[in-house]
């Protein structure tokens, strides 16, 4: 058990990384939130996808004061290193505490964004706590494309002014974030007969992470790598096939490893290990303080599911692997350090006919995002790919003058006697749409510090969560009072 402060807030993250929960699975935490609801004999209303809000009466003395909604997502990105053993559809998150953080065994923690869903339900149970009427919402499928909050009907909440707890930087109030759409190439492959033994080429020991926070770190993109290794091996004469690729599993994720099954004459070998040999060297130096723990190898591999590339194929799947964009395209003109264009090259997969390889692309401006995904689409028309976009969502435009906005860094000063930044991310937050869904809504966004989400590594700050925790109660509670 996690026995720090605050205490409910703990006590419900424990529950609910009992649960499993990835993207498109959320139905047992969604009824665990309803069940909390029912338990506390509160109205609640629950819609076809899953989507959750409970209704929270103000605390005595409060009662008029205007309903305030609370928002979190329930589903998490399900992410593990290769060695782990971990079934996502039915284990439970392992957590370990280690001084002042939280982490998990080897898997996402689903910090993101449990810990704000923790802090909303903690609400229902802290009597310290005071404040007007409360709806906590609870959307599902946020992580592929902000689904759930896509499906909310126009009256799922009344409440004008809504605090989302999806950011991970306390200190900071979000009030603006990215659009996002992916954009996938699908090339059609022909293949021939092997020819030697067959090799597993792995690039793995990356950091990854959000492909829209952590971009701007420039930390090494595992399907680059492997992309370059394998253009590398080409370029010094070496002959091979290739038999499959796969890279990443997540489209808003910083791909940490990727795999190639080649053939090749096993005489080949000793060369080809000292060109990965000085790779690996390379990319170490290249990617040193940021990703230098990246590892390249090459093994023995039993047999390849299927037949490698035909050498037509592997000429056009190379050249267009090896230059498809990743990273920064440009930088906000306005909010210094914001990143306003972007671009991921999140995934590459195998099929017996087809290579795919996703990307996503995102700005906080949409024709920026247009013209980003135009580039990518181009590029993969040229190699003869077919390009399709989709789960395409709008940003959130800052606003200054939020009178929300305005409330909640007086109650950070009072609290903590120092400046809140106010900030706008380059990831996806369902603000966006809430502000196409529900015109007029003044929102923020806030969150404990939570670091290296959507990778293994991700962890949360324990003293960040109660400072947080004790700032939400402080802004709702001075909402509670203009009345």
């Amino acid at each position: 058990m996690i026995n720090k402060e605050p205490e409910f807030v703990w006590h419900y993250f424990e529950e609910l990384s009992k649960i499993p929960r990835p993207s498109g699975m959320e139905e047992k935490a969604s009824e665990f939130v309803a069940n909390v609801a029912k338990n506390h004999n509160l109205p609640f209303k629950k819609d076809k996808v899953g989507n959750v809000v409970i209704q929270v009466p103000a605390t005595k003395g409060f009662e008029k004061s205007p309903v305030v909604i609370l928002q979190g997502h329930l589903d998490m990105v399900c992410e593990k290193n290769s060695g782990t053993k971990h079934d996502f559809t039915k284990d439970p998150i392992k957590l370990i505490v280690q001084g002042d953080i939280v982490k998990a065994d080897g898997t996402t923690l689903g910090a993101d964004n449990g810990i704000g869903v923790s802090m909303a339900l903690s609400l229902i149970d802290d009597k310290k706590a005071k404040h007007g009427p409360l709806e906590l919402l609870f959307t599902v499928d946020e992580e592929r494309g902000l689904k759930g909050a896509n499906s909310l009907s126009r009256d799922f909440v009344t409440g004008k002014k809504l605090i989302n707890l999806d950011t991970e930087e306390e200190g900071a109030i979000y009030i603006g974030c990215a659009g996002g759409t992916d954009t996938v190439l699908t090339l059609n492959i022909s293949r021939e007969d092997s020819k030697g033994k067959c090799y597993q080429i792995k690039v793995s020991g990356l950091r990854g992470g959000h492909s829209g926070a952590d971009i701007h770190e420039e930390r090494g993109n595992a399907n680059q790598i492997l992309a370059r290794v394998l253009k590398t091996l080409s370029d010094k004469g070496i002959e091979y096939q290739i038999a499959s690729l796969q890279g990443g599993s997540k489209r808003n994720a910083i791909p940490r490893e990727a795999f190639a099954a080649i053939f090749m004459d096993a005489h080949s070998l000793p060369a080809v290990s000292k060109i990965i040999k000085t790779l690996n060297s390379t990319m170490k130096f290249e990617l040193r303080n940021v990703d230098e723990g990246v590892t390249i190898k090459i093994k023995d591999l039993q047999k390849a599911e299927l037949k490698p590339f035909s050498e037509k194929s592997k000429k056009k799947v190379l050249n267009l692997l090896f230059s498809i964009p990743h990273g920064v395209i440009s930088y906000d003109r306005e909010i210094a350090g914001l990143v306003e264009t972007s671009t991921n090259f999140a995934i590459i997969e195998t099929e017996e006919k087809k290579l795919n390889i996703i990307t996503s692309q995102r700005s906080n401006i949409t024709s920026r995002m247009e013209w980003a995904v135009e580039r990518v689409r181009i590029l993969g028309e040229l190699a003869g790919a077919k390009a399709t976009s989709s789960g395409t969502y709008h940003g959130w435009t800052p606003n200054l003058k939020s009178e929300l906005l305005l409330q909640a860094k007086k109650s950070y000063k009072k609290l903590s006697g120092k400046e809140p930044m106010a900030k706008a991310i380059h990831a996806g937050l369902e603000c966006g749409l809430f502000g196409e869904k529900f015109p007029g809504l003044d929102m923020i966004s806030l969150g404990p510090t939570v670091k290296n989400a959507h990778s293994p590594d991700e962890y949360v700050s324990i003293s960040s969560v109660d400072r947080t925790y004790k700032f939400l109660k402080e802004i709702l509670l001075d909402l509670a009072k203009e009345k």
